[in-house]
């Protein structure tokens, strides 16, 4: 029953064919029996979507297509190939306007799938043309499902690069970042060392100089603590940037 499920009940096709499908659709493939030709193949795949969705072509010994989702009639196939490179023009249209390494992601990962898909819908078609022969349109249909990956390929290359490039920048603009940070960080050391042995004796002797340096003329005892001060905090400084030189 499940096996009639994913055929069309009304489909004369060979019984073999219903034998060898399962419960599921599984990978795309072809099968050949008594003059039959039945192409599984899988739906363009969604963004995110996990499941492969599948799709039946199927041509009769007189050269008639007929399928189970759309229509009947030797342009099925065209129809199909049709789906694959409207998802490649919408995926380089998102490409196209990418920005920001989810845009470019969200190309990859939606392109990913249809690639894989598009390579062995050519596989498939290339079998299917080795089993019918004398079919011209198939040599068409193999020739245009090869366009189609390698259109996308080109397409997964050059979005790959532009993802590297956007990476690339980025990584650029962090260490230059960076280096503003390390170089702030610099004349702040350099600024912490500079007043740290005023802020010191200010801690130690107070500025107000109670410790009997008063009695003395009141401006010479304070500027000679400033100019200790700053003497010993350009010390400092000049020892810290040694440091931070080396």
């Amino acid at each position: 029953m499940e096996t009639k499920y994913l055929l069309p009940r009304v489909w004369d096709v060979p019984q073999v064919f219903r034998d060898r499908l399962g419960s599921r659709v599984g990978r795309q493939r072809v099968m050949v029996a008594d003059g039959h030709l039945l192409l599984v193949l899988h739906v363009p795949p969604g963004p995110d979507q996990t499941e492969r969705l599948g799709r039946f072509l199927w041509r009769k010994p007189d050269g008639t297509w007929m399928s189970n989702d759309l229509g009947s009639g030797s342009h099925v196939v065209g129809k199909h190939l049709d789906q694959f490179a409207k998802t490649i023009q919408d995926c380089d249209a998102q490409e196209e306007q990418a920005t920001t390494a989810e845009d470019y992601f969200a190309v990859l990962e939606h392109l990913a799938p249809t690639l894989r898909t598009a390579k062995n819908l050519h596989a498939v078609l290339q079998e299917a043309r080795q089993a019918c022969p004398d079919d011209r349109d198939l040599i068409n249909f193999r020739d245009r499902a090869y366009e189609i990956e390698r259109t996308a390929e080109l397409l997964q290359t050059e979005t790959k690069r532009s993802w590297d490039l956007l990476m690339a920048r980025k990584a650029d603009e962090q260490a230059k970042a960076g280096r503003r940070m390390a170089a702030s960080a610099h004349r702040l050391n350099q600024l912490a060392a500079f007043f740290f042995p005023i802020a010191a004796l200010s801690g130690i002797l107070g500025v107000n100089l109670t410790h009997g340096l008063e009695a003395l003329a009141p401006p010479q005892p304070f500027l000679a603590f400033v100019a200790i001060g700053l003497i010993s905090g350009l010390i400092l400084m000049a020892f810290v940037a040694a440091a931070n030189r080396n």
